[in-house]
């Protein structure tokens, strides 16, 4: 079989590195990949927004099965347009895709369907979303309802920062579109976790858990990113705990989505908090998270090519239980100076050739080949995986290999896993 991958980072890179592995896969094509994915893949220049060029190209290669990655192409609906066309895609439709793309959407379906999350409220005024930050207590969380790749959420400790963030979203329109309607919702207290659950409308199965690091910097400091690294499995969840999370949130998001007449067909990303009253939503991604799939795929045993078409030919049920590879994994996410901010590209890097350990492996998300060498092409650079028996060695692994790649300007954060485990660094 033939695969078409859509989308151009890290978690792409993962996605067909591990397809890769799959006894049913033939042939892989990224459109439009990066540098990386390019030693392992076949890279088409077509961009994830042009559905027709994408069909063409499936009909005209005999792609059998198509992976969405990223969330704009979904949100878009390029599911409708592909399936329109007779092809089999993994990944929701555009009604489905809601779920992300509407933060507003998702926190009303999630009261509407006893999913537990924290209590908000919804404004498309500037002013009322100020007047209300005058009588609440601090912290409080202020979200961007459209798609912000990752940056549309902030935790805002004063009222000052609160009129400031409003403003930028609101009036500055610092996120477009994305910030004609804000949510304020009340802060979360617990271990923040990542559940990928795959589902083909009628079955849902969750895999193992992760735990990524949004902030910038150690100590979960500095300003929100896509992530600066993720790892997997958590200790936080146990076998009671992710029964809970099954009966009352993946289950009744099902449900809910069915009650609905949405035929939910892919990934459900959901980010929790663990709170003292048990797990709650943070938000739900509609694919694949970005470090999480880093470091959530490679310990994935069962073949994740039968597992897609089990989605795609609504056959989860016939599935059964996923099989996992013992021990942890851990990703380390090199970002470019300046990161989430202003940055640079085009920056040489070496220490990416020469032969790595086998459990190690080096994920590319911005960067290309320039004059024969490799250079930054992104704000996040590289994510470095190592796998091991247990979290402090896989860290060990990945810390190894970052320290062999060099680019002027690099930074990472040094404590992946800290909630876990003591750093592996200074």
């Amino acid at each position: 079989m033939k695969v078409l991958v859509i989308g151009s980072g890290g978690r792409e890179h993962a996605l067909v590195w591990k397809l890769r592995q799959s006894r049913k896969v033939d042939k892989i094509f990224c459109a439009p990949g990066n540098a990386g994915i390019g030693q392992i893949a076949r890279c088409v220049s077509i961009q994830p927004d042009n559905f027709k060029a994408i069909g063409d190209f499936a009909h005209r290669n005999k792609i059998g099965l198509i992976v969405v990655g990223p969330e704009d192409p979904l949100a878009n609906g390029i599911v409708d347009d592909l399936r329109r066309r007779r092809l089999k895609v993994f990944g929701p439709n555009k009604k489905a895709a809601r779920i992300e793309s509407s933060k507003v959407f998702s926190k009303e379906f999630m009261r509407k369907y006893h999913i537990p999350t924290s209590p908000f409220k919804v404004f498309d005024s500037a002013a009322e979303a100020i007047g209300f930050c005058n009588s609440v207590e601090y912290p409080i969380v202020i979200k961007a309802d459209g798609l912000a790749a990752g940056k549309g959420v902030v935790v805002v400790k004063s009222r000052q920062q609160a009129e400031e963030v409003i403003h930028r979203m609101m009036t500055r329109k610092a996120f477009g579109k994305a910030g004609n309607k804000i949510l304020i919702e009340s802060f979360l207290t617990g271990q923040e976790v990542s559940i990928l659950a795959l589902t083909d409308g009628k079955t849902i199965i969750p895999m193992i858990s992760s735990q990524d690091h949004k902030q910038a910097l150690d100590g979960d400091r500095g300003p929100n990113t896509g992530g600066m690294g993720a790892y997997s499995p958590t200790d936080f969840i146990d076998d009671e705990m992710m029964e809970m999370i099954n009966d009352h949130i993946l289950q009744r998001t099902l449900a809910g989505f069915n009650e609905e007449g949405i035929s939910y067909k892919g990934i459900l990303y959901a980010g929790l908090m663990l709170t003292a009253h048990g797990p709650k939503v943070l938000e739900f991604n509609c694919r694949f998270g970005d470090p999480e799939t880093q470091v959530v795929l490679p310990l994935l045993k069962t073949d994740l090519a039968d597992l897609m078409l089990a989605v795609v030919n609504q056959k989860l049920a016939s599935v059964g239980k996923l099989d996992w590879h013992p021990g942890a994994a851990a990703c380390v996410v090199m970002a470019s100076r300046g990161y989430p901010s202003k940055y640079a590209t085009g920056v040489q890097i070496s220490g990416l050739t020469g032969k790595h350990e086998n459990s190690s492996y080096i994920f590319h998300a911005g960067t290309a080949r320039k004059d024969n060498r490799w250079v930054t092409a992104g704000g996040r650079v590289l994510g470095v995986m190592g796998m091991d028996k247990d979290l402090r060695s896989a860290l060990n692994r990945a810390y190894r290999l970052v320290h062999k790649i060099k680019f002027d300007g690099a930074q990472y954060r040094k404590d992946i896993g800290f909630r876990a485990t003591k750093p592996v660094e200074g």
